[in-house]
């Protein structure tokens, strides 16, 4: 997959905050960059939920070899999210 974008699943109606300081996260999920906006998640994450009531989180790995999502988000991380990843 050329790149993704890290989505925040965060309480409904509520915007998740930077580093922590905003709603908590509830879980840490990766989509497929949109081909025509790839500013833009496709409308599914790798695990198959619709990406249209999670946050985008502006996360991006600053080297290879790092996590695909937040480090202090580790434990919240979508293990399905992240199977997929390991096998594309």
């Amino acid at each position: 997959m050329a790149s993704i974008i890290v989505l925040f699943e965060v309480d409904q109606g509520q915007a998740a905050g930077l580093e922590g300081d905003g709603p908590d996260v509830l879980r840490v999920h990766a989509s497929g960059a949109d081909p025509e906006t790839p500013e833009d998640p496709l409308d599914r994450t790798l695990c198959g939920m619709s990406t249209g009531t999670l946050e985008r989180s502006g996360y991006r790995p600053a080297q290879p070899g790092e996590p695909w999502y937040p480090v202090y988000l580790r434990a919240k991380r979508c293990r399905d999210c992240e199977d997929v990843l390991r096998r594309v």
